[in-house]
C-alpha cells in the first residue's frame, strides 16, 4: 500500500511539473507573439459576467456607428429591422424601426410578368448589402468584407498563461469585443492607414475606417474613436448573441434550482440510512 501511495505521489508530481513546463513554454510562446502582435487590452463591458446586461443607448449608438460607417462595406444579413425594438438589445421603437426599414430598398418578387422590383423595407426584412454579391465588393474593395453578424463571436486572440485558466472562473467571454476595439483603435503606423498593430502581418485589407468626429451622437456621448469603437463593439456582441440576457438568466436559475436539488438528496439519503448501522 506505501509502495503504491508513494508511486501514486510521484505520478502526480510528474504530471504537475510537466503542466508548469507546458504552461512556461506556452507562456513563452505567447510573450514572442505579443511582441508582435500586442494582446489587446481587456475592456470594461455592461454585459460581462454572470449578471452583466445590454446597455440600450450604447447599442443605439454603435448600431448608429455601423450604419453610417461600417454598412458601407460590411453585411449584417442575420438581423432583421425589427429586432432592433429588443427591450433587452437597442430597445428602438417599433415606429423608429419602421421609418428605418422604409429607408432602404429590397429586391422582392416576381411580380406578374416574372420580373424583379424593388420595395421600400419592411421590419420583418433583413439588413440588405450594398453590393449585388461577392464578387461585386471584391471588384470594388479588392476584398470582400466580412459579415458583421457573428463577428463578435468569430473573432478572438489567444490569451496567455495563466490568464486563460482563469477565464474559466471569471467567465470572461468579450474576447470578441476586446479584439474589435483594439483593431479600430490599431492604426498607430503614421502615413499608412492599412498598418495595424493587432492584425496579424500587421497589414490589413481595411483602411482606417474611424476618427474622431467621424459619427454625430446626439445624446451628448464624446465623439471620438475610443467611444466609438466602444458603442460599435457593444452593438456587433449583441447582434451575435442577442438573447444573452436570457441565456444568463436561464444560467442562474438552473444553477439555484441544482443546488436545492442538491440538498434534498442530500437530506433525503440522511433521513432514509438514519437508522441503517455501517459495518
Amino acid at each position: 500500500m506505501a509502495n503504491r501511495l508513494g508511486l501514486c505521489a510521484i505520478t502526480t508530481a510528474g504530471v504537475l511539473l510537466l503542466g508548469i513546463a507546458l504552461g512556461s513554454s506556452a507562456g513563452a510562446a505567447e510573450s514572442d507573439s505579443s511582441q508582435a502582435h500586442p494582446v489587446p487590452t481587456r475592456q470594461s463591458w455592461t454585459f460581462a459576467g454572470p449578471f452583466g446586461k445590454f446597455d440600450p443607448e450604447q447599442l443605439q449608438r454603435g448600431f448608429k456607428v455601423y450604419h453610417d460607417v461600417c454598412s458601407n462595406c460590411h453585411s449584417l444579413k442575420l438581423v432583421a429591422f425589427r429586432d432592433l425594438a429588443d427591450p433587452d438589445g437597442p430597445d428602438f421603437s417599433e415606429a423608429q424601426v419602421k421609418a428605418l426599414a422604409a429607408t432602404y430598398k429590397i429586391e422582392a418578387g416576381p411580380n406578374d410578368a416574372g420580373q424583379m422590383f424593388e420595395r421600400p423595407g419592411r421590419p420583418s426584412d433583413h439588413f440588405p448589402w450594398v453590393f449585388a454579391n461577392a464578387e461585386a465588393a471584391k471588384a470594388a474593395l479588392g476584398a470582400v468584407p466580412p459579415d458583421m453578424s457573428l463577428l463578435a463571436k468569430a473573432r478572438t486572440y489567444p490569451r496567455p498563461f495563466p490568464l486563460f485558466i482563469f477565464d474559466a472562473f471569471t467567465q470572461y467571454q468579450e474576447q470578441g469585443p476586446d479584439y474589435i476595439v483594439a483593431i479600430l483603435n490599431g492604426y498607430t503606423h503614421p502615413g499608412d492607414d492599412h498598418w495595424n498593430l493587432y492584425f496579424p502581418g500587421h497589414k490589413i485589407a481595411m483602411p482606417r475606417p474611424l476618427k474622431d468626429g467621424a459619427v454625430q451622437y446626439t445624446d451628448g456621448a464624446p465623439q471620438t474613436l475610443t467611444q466609438y469603437s466602444h458603442d460599435v463593439a457593444a452593438f456587433l456582441y449583441w447582434a451575435a448573441e442577442p438573447k444573452l440576457e436570457d441565456r444568463k438568466k436561464m444560467g442562474f436559475r438552473v444553477m439555484v434550482f441544482l443546488i436545492v436539488f442538491a440538498g434534498l438528496l442530500y437530506f433525503t439519503k440522511k433521513r432514509i440510512w438514519a437508522g441503517v448501522t455501517g459495518h
